[in-house]
């Protein structure tokens, strides 16, 4: 993947890029608290996390400061503790949720209630709890240092894809599809997920439903994969809770979006959300800015409270041994200042063995790539054409010694 500096225009095909994967790279997500620092995760069944130089990368890079392996099968998403530092979450095609300690650099948790492919994760407001959707049909919140699932919804009706919190409203928000095959969106009570609060029906086209939501203004943004559209929603903590806005629509369909973090927007001229919309038909990445218009160019209180900044409230081991705190907020009044004096630095590790709840996670590993499993079958081909060679010439050892103890037996000396 690429990763740069704030730039306009082509990029060149030879510039540096993160490279360091064996196989394709399923999902990225960016340290909240650490402005260089990326988390990656491949089908080479590794997470490993990045540290992009100041400036942006002069070379391709190849080596990562961590890597991370604790999964059998390859590793769909990331997901960075909203107010723990180094806090690593990440979900694989092994059905498991491995949470990562990256200061030791293992992992120290393992969530083991999914019975097929996890399709997406959330965190709430303080991460005390997560939100997780599976290919199993089925909307989970889960206790993460406990792994125990507190509500569970059977989603027969309305087949799940993606969860969202809506802040700290106590409510979920999932997209997925109705029983007619139309992009739906449903509300859930995150207390009690027997039925959703309201669903509805966005259209009939096939492509996935991206929730996003921003906690500042109460807005929800709903962008379709394979389209060109974000449709605009204000959440309300009573009926009909959701209210349609408007939409912004392009001809250019979007494969997948970024989001900016809140601290990078432009206060000065109302910016209140920022989309990184990737167009792989024409290969760009185009910014979509969300601007409230507004004539005075004072400080605009009422859609820029205090927000989540780059401080973390806990530490791991905090976080771990059972305490709960709210991020730290901090005023865009002032414009972004980075305070944050942390830095990432990856433990030093001898360890060939992970053992989380008792379990040897890397006992037995299946090949992590393509050529890795080639190279293991040829490795294996050689290995039964040697050994069926070497049978053979059992075989006729074996039989020269039956011809000698024959003729041994009938010799007029021995009569």
């Amino acid at each position: 993947f690429l990763a740069f500096p704030l730039q306009t225009g082509r990029i060149e095909p030879n510039y540096p890029k993160v490279c360091g994967h064996q196989g394709n790279v399923l999902d990225i997500k960016w340290n909240p608290f650490i402005e260089n620092i990326i988390a990656s995760c491949s089908e080479d069944t590794s997470v490993r996390i990045w540290e992009i130089p100041e400036g942006g990368l002069k070379r391709n890079m190849t080596e990562a400061v961590l890597e991370l392996y604790g999964h059998s099968r390859r590793v769909g998403l990331v997901e960075w503790h909203p107010t723990t530092n180094n806090i690593l979450l990440s979900a694989g095609y092994d059905y498991k949720v491995l949470i990562w300690n990256l200061d030791i650099g293992e992992p120290v948790k393992m969530i083991d209630c999914h019975t097929d492919v996890i399709l997406c994760m959330s965190f709430n407001t303080d991460g005390s709890l997560l939100a997780t959707t599976c290919k199993d049909k089925k909307l989970r919140v889960v206790e993460p240092r406990s792994g125990k699932v507190l509500q569970e919804a059977s989603c027969k009706n309305h087949r799940v894809n993606r969860v969202v919190f809506l802040g700290s409203t106590k409510r979920l928000l999932t997209t997925g599809v109705s029983r007619w095959n139309t992009r739906q969106i449903a509300l859930w009570d995150q207390e009690d997920l027997s039925m959703p609060l309201i669903e509805e029906e966005i259209d009939g086209l096939s492509g996935l439903l991206f929730p996003f939501y921003d906690a500042d203004t109460h807005m929800l943004y709903l962008a379709g994969k394979g389209d060109g559209n974000i449709r605009y929603y204000e959440i309300s903590s009573e009926k009909p809770y959701l209210s349609y806005l408007m939409e912004f629509r392009s001809p250019a369909p979007q494969k997948g979006l970024g989001v900016m973090p809140k601290h990078g927007l432009d206060v000065s001229a109302c910016e209140v959300f920022r989309f990184y919309k990737l167009i792989t038909l024409k290969g760009l990445i185009e910014p979509i800015s969300m601007i409230v218009p507004r004539r005075s160019e004072t400080y605009q209180e009422d859609i820029y409270p205090m927000t989540p900044g780059t401080e973390p409230a806990l530490t791991p081991d905090e976080w771990l041994s059972g305490v709960n705190r709210d991020p730290i907020l901090v005023s865009l009044k002032e414009g972004y200042k980075r305070n944050s004096k942390i830095v990432f630095k990856a433990p030093v590790r001898e360890k060939k063995s992970v053992v989380v709840n008792g379990i040897d996670l890397l006992e037995n590993v299946p090949p992590r790539t393509e050529n890795e499993l080639l190279r293991m079958f040829f490795r294996q081909q050689d290995e039964i054409r040697r050994l069926k060679d070497e049978l053979s010439q059992k075989d006729i050892r074996i039989r020269q010694l039956q011809l000698e103890i024959k003729n041994f037996r009938n010799s007029p000396k021995n009569n």
